[in-house]
């Protein structure tokens, strides 16, 4: 992804440093919209991977045609294997 990317300071509430969500970022195995969401037109969901390879999902917004705000990042669910299975 080549935007600029902002941070919330929820985006670090689970120990995951802008390193690791940059990396994720930059490697994503998924990234698409929150399906059920009301404001789903706007809240993205991306996979990817931390700097100990272990999956993580950030949440972000698009704010404009180059910046997204990522507003939390935690450790991957198996919730999401499906969007996975079907990518």
């Amino acid at each position: 992804m080549d935007v600029d990317i902002k941070f919330c300071k929820s985006a670090f509430t689970h120990g995951y440093t802008e390193a690791d969500i940059r990396l994720a970022i930059d490697n994503a195995i998924y990234d698409g919209y929150l399906e059920g969401d009301e404001d789903a037109e706007n809240k993205r969901l991306l996979v990817g991977f931390d700097r100990k390879g272990n999956p993580i999902e950030i949440y972000y917004n698009i704010l404009d045609k180059d910046t997204v705000r990522v507003f939390h990042a935690m450790e991957y669910r198996n919730i999401h294997n499906k969007l996975l299975e079907n990518k």
